[in-house]
């Protein structure tokens, strides 16, 4: 019998690095968002205090955490799931799939429906997860951009798509 021989993966460090930064930067602008955005504020008072939630890529990240610490307020808490256990993990299969969804080539349901998340949680906090991170695209996002990106872009009034978003993007920036 001839002994098997372990095939690993090509390392990809630009994909890594890549993913990396923009999993830092929709942590700091979820934290953000529940600042100033009404919705989202909402979508993070309907879930518990304590409560964190993940989004990264199988087996071995990049990995986002954001909770809601017991006094409410919504934390970006790094990417160390060691140290921060998540409630609610949204895993991709692998980093390639995390890749094309954070290049905006495919939106969320369409990288569920294709069946490339895990998700390890509730199904309505995994929900409300997904909604914040829509509405935080469009914050981030060009319009021409967030329509790949998001399943339906928002009719949202002009206020919100200009002084909401700078905010937003301001805080995002200062992370506060």
């Amino acid at each position: 019998m001839e002994a098997l021989i372990e095939i690993k993966p090509k390392r990809k460090p630009f994909q890594r690095i890549y993913l990396g930064i923009m999993l830092w930067f929709v942590g700091r602008a979820i934290q953000a968002a529940a600042r100033v955005d009404k919705q989202v504020k909402e979508e993070f008072n309907d879930m518990p205090a304590g409560y964190t939630f993940s989004l990264g890529a199988f087996p071995n990240g990049p990995y986002m955490i954001v909770g809601k610490d017991d006094r409410g307020k919504v934390r970006y808490l790094g990417s160390n799931l060691a140290k921060h256990p998540a409630n609610l993990e949204m895993t991709l299969k692998s980093m390639k799939n995390l890749f094309v969804l954070f290049t905006f080539q495919e939106s969320t349901p369409t990288a569920n429906s294709r069946d490339r998340m895990i998700v390890s949680g509730d199904v309505p906090q995994a929900c409300a997860a997904v909604r914040i991170l829509d509405i935080v695209q469009v914050y981030l996002l060009p319009k021409a951009i967030a329509k790949l990106a998001i399943k339906r872009y928002p009719r949202w009034s002009l206020k919100r798509h200009t002084f909401d978003r700078a905010m937003v993007l301001i805080r995002t920036v200062i992370g506060i």
